[in-house]
């Protein structure tokens, strides 16, 4: 079976599991959505959920976020790890928010991927789900999957996005990527 036919049963399947789909990561806005992805690097949804309301009842935006001390991000997110560079990136990229983008989350990979704590994949996240644009996040997770399932014999999540962007339709690219993250 060709590479296309075995994506197109997977489209077929995932639409049946999981027809509608919501984001996991629970946010108010595109930079509480932010800190939550950044968040999840190395840890669970469920865990990010249960810590970023403590973090977002004192400071849901960039304006306020930029006040608080890295330490004391740090002893409210310390259960999702890593924290110590976690917390130093949600106050550095904070600031920059504030200082060059009048507190708004860029709309773009190339501005996104310059703040502190955030790849590629995090950028294609917020392109995805806090804009709406057609992105196709590759994780551990996804990577592993589209392996086994023979879309892809890339040695790395870079490869594995480029591959799948070729076998699956742009239109479907947001839905499905939480589609497999579900599965």
């Amino acid at each position: 079976m060709k590479k296309k036919e075995r994506a197109h049963i997977i489209i077929e399947i995932l639409s049946e599991i999981y027809p509608k789909i919501s984001v996991p990561l629970h946010h108010k806005n595109n930079f509480e959505l932010l800190v939550a992805v950044l968040l999840s690097a190395q840890c669970t949804d469920a865990r990010v959920n249960q810590v970023t309301p403590k973090l977002f009842k004192i400071a849901n935006n960039p304006f306020k976020m930029q006040k608080i001390p890295p330490k004391k991000i740090y002893d409210i997110i310390k259960p999702c790890g890593l924290g110590p560079q976690k917390s130093k990136s949600i106050n550095n990229l904070s600031k920059i928010l504030v200082k060059k983008f009048n507190g708004n989350v860029p709309e773009s990979f190339e501005e996104l991927e310059k703040l502190p704590g955030v790849g590629h994949k995090t950028a294609s996240v917020i392109m995805s789900q806090g804009f709406g644009h057609p992105a196709f996040p590759v994780d551990t997770h996804i990577h592993r999957l589209a392996q086994r399932w023979g879309l892809t014999s890339g040695k790395s999540v870079k490869q594995t996005e480029v591959d799948l962007k070729k076998l699956f339709p742009k239109d479907l690219w947001n839905k499905l990527h939480l589609q497999i993250i579900f599965y």
